[in-house]
């Protein structure tokens, strides 16, 4: 596949920035990876939108971390590898789980207001698949927009940083098998080539694929579609998470409803008002997530509704409305009281598991990328990620990534060389192409076929559809935000729809109608892919 740079725009018109570390993306393992450079080294922190404009500003659950004496890192371990379908990487687990107290330690000192007791002791909360009450939140279901503050407000006291917003990444600068950089689409008349020593990944998930997500518009599969371009292994591409409650209203966004809800036990209900949940599962309303999303698309089939409810009605209202103000002034503003009126839910897509494949430093298979954050398979969530362990992974990999690449940098000389860059000529199509029809057909496919739910035949489908879209979409040059988008999306999907159909088993998040049970002896396995070998096909790869 030819990098998108080469088609783009002439190289003589672009401009031209040097900087020891680049970091695509502004989020918190973004920023996190950031802060870990040494102040005598520059770092450039770029964002397609605003920098407030990520999945972690928008995160309503907290951070998991052992901090309750009666709980243990054993305990964290284990309920990390029980929701993640025997697929993690039991190293992993135990490394991010141990680093927990240490990161939210750090992030109070940068200033985070984590809500407490009146003592001043942290409130704990708890969430589906915790054996313990491990999670902390801040004002009450924002955790991420309180987090997101004040690591924004320390990132911006760091003198040799510099963030760069509404700055979209077209794809990274690579020469005889090195990232050097990217190159950004800042307008369409001068795009930037960014040269950097060392460069990191951190542009979040791909949720923007499907009709129903919590993800914000930002969450276009960029990260993930420019490291593939650039012959990145990228690993578990089928394992998307689908969170089980998300707001469904006509006209309203696609707002998420915390699993805390659950946790501090709201019950789920149908339409005739029966609550189902222990019919599929033991554990009720606290079962894990690919538990509770499959269990809710079945009683939705058997009901014939389209969505099932979150009752609250049985708790105490001003506790409801204490712990929730988020989620009570959404649903105020569509005429639901939480604290009366039961909440119309439906699961929708949420968390992307699989993508760059990283080790435990961050670092990828491309030498002078690393990555941290959604964008990454890191091998800590397996098949189905446990709640609230999604910003920790960030905050330990973007540590860990941010650590390492300014060492890297800085055993390296300060001496910067522009490549000369050559694009082959094309002519441009006759036809103008509808980028939202195109993308509001994709997203459409991607939920009925590839969802919560699915089988061979629909895969097929949906690939055959996805084939069709980018033979014609793909080789296209655009010079807007909207078309690049598009590409890096359908070329996720493809991805996404490809590995879903090989892998012939239930696992997790992924679930197989017509392969319903777990086949470890067959599919204990990551599935990668990577384009120059074997033509982008998934292949196995044994755990570790």
């Amino acid at each position: 596949m030819t990098p998108r740079y080469l088609v783009a725009f002439h190289p003589k018109r672009a401009l031209h920035r040097f900087t020891d570390l680049l970091v695509i993306g502004g989020g918190l393992s973004g920023l996190r990876a950031a802060n870990a450079a040494a102040a005598n080294q520059s770092v450039l922190v770029v964002t397609k939108d605003r920098i407030q404009e990520s999945n972690s500003n928008y995160a309503q659950g907290g951070i998991a971390g052992v901090i309750d004496e009666t709980d243990s890192f054993e305990n964290h371990v284990q309920d990390t590898l029980n929701a993640g379908g025997n697929l993690c990487d039991r190293s992993v687990v135990d490394t991010v789980i141990r680093e927990a107290p240490r990161r939210i330690e750090e992030l109070i000192a940068w200033g985070t207001r984590f809500d407490s007791h009146q003592e001043g002791s942290l409130m704990l909360g708890r969430e589906g698949g915790h054996s313990h009450q491990r999670i902390v939140h801040a004002l009450g279901d924002a955790t991420g927009r309180e987090v997101m503050r004040a690591v924004i407000q320390r990132t911006r006291e760091r003198q040799n940083i510099q963030i760069m917003e509404n700055a979209f990444t077209m794809d990274l600068l690579t020469h005889e098998g090195r990232c050097h950089g990217a190159v950004l689409g800042v307008g369409t008349d001068k795009p930037t080539l960014v040269w950097a020593k060392q460069t990191i990944l951190c542009t979040g998930g791909c949720g923007q694929i499907f009709r129903e997500s919590t993800n914000p518009p930002v969450a276009t599969a960029d990260g993930i579609a420019a490291a593939y371009r650039a012959g990145v292994e990228l690993r578990d591409m089928e394992m998307m998470q689908f969170h089980p409650t998300v707001l469904y209203i006509a006209g309203s966004s696609r707002f998420l409803i915390t699993e805390a809800v659950r946790g501090e036990g709201a019950h789920l209900v149908d339409a005739s008002g029966h609550r189902f949940m222990s019919e599929y599962d033991p554990r009720g309303e606290l079962a894990p997530r690919d538990v509770v999303s499959q269990s809710i698309v079945r009683q939705m089939s058997k009901t014939q509704h389209p969505c099932v409810y979150l009752d609250l009605n049985h708790l105490d209202p001003k506790e409801v409305k204490s712990r929730f103000p988020g989620i009570a002034k959404v649903c105020q503003e569509f005429g639901l009281d939480i604290t009366q009126d039961r909440i119309p839910v439906r699961p929708g897509a949420h968390y992307m598991i699989g993508g760059v494949s990283v080790d435990i430093e961050g670092r990828t298979s491309l030498p002078g990328l690393w990555a941290a954050g959604e964008v990454t398979s890191s091998g800590l969530h397996g098949a189905n990620r446990l709640a609230s362990n999604s910003l920790l992974e960030g905050l330990v990999y973007g540590a860990h990534a941010g650590e390492g690449a300014a060492r890297a940098a800085a055993e390296m000389p300060d001496r910067y060389e522009a490549l000369k860059i050559e694009g082959p000529a094309t002519a441009a199509p006759v036809e103008p192409l509808d980028i939202g029809d195109i993308r509001n057909a994709m997203k459409s496919l991607m939920g009925r076929l590839c969802g919560v739910q699915r089988d061979a035949p629909s895969l097929r489908q949906a690939l055959d559809s996805l084939e069709s879209y980018c033979s014609y979409a793909l080789p296209r040059q655009f010079d807007s935000v909207e078309g690049w988008e598009l590409q890096n999306m359908l070329l996720t999907a493809r991805l996404m729809a490809a590995t879903a159909l090989a892998r012939e088993e239930s696992r997790g998040v992924h679930f197989r109608n017509d392969f319903p049970t777990t086949n470890d002896e067959q599919w204990r396995r990551h599935l990668t892919v990577q384009i120059d070998r074997d033509g982008g096909r998934p292949r196995q790869t044994p755990i570790l």
